[in-house]
């Protein structure tokens, strides 16, 4: 997981608001500004919005990619994307529990469909 730092350093928007705006919704550069209220200018936002946004699972590395897909090949619960994708199986690297993050954002995903 990236943890929570600031990303938009001129508005001072932090990786987990980024988060919580694409488990709203946002997929895009443009949503995440109108969401998050990150400025899109500033060097951590050019540096790393994009990542951020191709990012579902950090713990197992899963792009946004991936569980579209997934999403589009039947996976209709959080469970089936994981096991199609690894998405949300992941351990804590700090706990050493499992960590679930990301399933907000997943179920946000199939509920979305994209």
């Amino acid at each position: 997981m990236a943890g929570n730092r600031i990303i938009c350093a001129k508005n001072k928007v932090d990786y987990i608001t980024i988060r919580k705006a694409m488990i709203a919704g946002a997929r895009t550069v443009e949503e995440v500004v109108e969401k998050a209220g990150v400025c899109a200018e500033c060097e951590g936002c050019k540096a790393e919005l994009e990542g951020i946004l191709t990012s579902v699972c950090g713990c197992k590395k899963v792009s946004l990619e991936a569980v579209v897909n997934a999403v589009k090949a039947g996976s209709d619960t959080v469970e089936k994307v994981g096991e199609m994708t690894g998405a949300g199986t992941g351990i804590d690297e700090v706990t050493g529990e499992a960590c679930g993050r990301c399933k907000p954002l997943i179920q946000n995903i199939i509920d979305l469909g994209r």
